[in-house]
């Protein structure tokens, strides 16, 4: 969700004087002003919508996150953030330790998509609230092309979507294509939008909850589900795309996964300047571990992955892990992960 600031200046009284001076003739008492930076925030909502807030200037971007999880009700904040573009207009997630003034240009997303969305660790229930965000940003995924799908995944999740959006079909009610304002697909055909009225008129009497219950259930089939794409290269200089998510580290070229290095096969992550490192555990009649380097844009883009490396292994970490190998997170960042875990 984007988000923009202003700054403003605010009063504050510190009190009032009781005390009197001891010449005769007496003083009125004097206010001590002082003067308060603030920030307004307009943060752009999963659903397209602003929420503006104040935040003093130097506050944390954890109580701007915070107010907007308020604003939502929403209490599952680990699978979403606040994100914002850097001079070179790359998506950064917005560090919660930071101040907000230096990561004034930001947006708030789902920050992970966990393999089992309807549940979290051990099967217990997610909230509603939690899934309807879910997939709204899904949705706007989809749209935008970032989760790519067939004709058959469009209309299914579509219909879904349409379901929990209008509820049942009404003859009455829905005429003619009542489905044409809605949004499923980035090249939204005629065709898909039949498709998803023929579907949609049969889920009479299912509840808005159920339909983005069939709708998540789809949605994590699709090949890139939850997996953030950063651009590098090989070492032949090959253009390829890492993808990092739930599972392990997975390697894309030309659209096509030609590599995946699961966490527990990573024994250690680094960069240095503009390099991004694996060191590989050995396989069964392998003697030595290996250490895979990918070149990636600039340092930004290196560290950028370097972060969402530790924050996907960090959360989706087993049940009962293994203890982390020493020096499994290097280079000397302060960058700590804080959040909770899928565990």
């Amino acid at each position: 969700q984007g988000t923009e600031m202003e700054e403003k200046d605010y009063s504050e009284t510190d009190g009032l004087s009781d005390k009197t001076t001891p010449s005769k003739t007496q003083k009125s008492p004097q206010k001590t002003t002082k003067k308060v930076k603030s920030a307004l925030c307009r943060v752009t909502l999963l659903d397209a919508s602003e929420y503006e807030c104040e935040v003093e200037k130097h506050a944390r971007g954890q109580i701007l996150f915070d107010l907007v999880c308020e604003h939502l009700n929403l209490l599952e904040k680990d699978y979403f953030g606040l994100t914002f573009c850097d001079s070179d207009s790359q998506k950064n997630w917005l560090d919660p330790s930071k101040e907000i003034k230096k990561q004034i240009r930001s947006k708030f997303l789902g920050r992970v998509h966990p393999p089992q969305p309807w549940g979290i660790s051990r099967g217990s229930w997610v909230p509603q609230l939690w899934l309807y965000y879910l997939c709204l940003q899904l949705r706007a995924d989809i749209i935008t092309g970032r989760l790519p799908c067939s004709f058959v995944t469009h209309a299914l999740l579509g219909s879904y979507a349409v379901q929990a959006e209008l509820g049942d079909y009404d003859a009455e009610e829905h005429v003619g294509n009542y489905v044409s304002e809605l949004r499923f697909a980035p090249n939204q055909t005629r065709e898909l939008e039949e498709r998803i009225m023929e579907l949609h008129k049969t889920y009479r009497g299912m509840t808005p909850g159920e339909a983005e219950i069939h709708f998540l259930e789809n949605a994590k089939k699709l090949s890139m589900y939850g997996v953030d794409l950063h651009h590098a290269k090989d070492s032949e200089g090959i253009d390829i795309m890492l993808g990092v998510c739930a599972n392990g580290l997975l390697i894309y070229r030309d659209r096509l996964r030609i590599n995946r290095f699961a966490w527990p096969k990573i024994l250690k992550i680094s960069y240095k300047r503009s390099n991004f490192y694996i060191k590989i555990r050995p396989g069964e009649y392998e003697q030595f571990e290996s250490t895979i380097g990918f070149k990636l844009p600039n340092h930004r883009s290196a560290k950028r992955l370097w972060k969402v490396c530790i924050e996907h292994h960090t959360f989706f970490r087993l049940v009962s892990p293994e203890p982390p190998p020493k020096g499994f997170l290097v280079m000397g960042s302060k960058f700590r992960y804080s959040g909770r875990t899928q565990a």
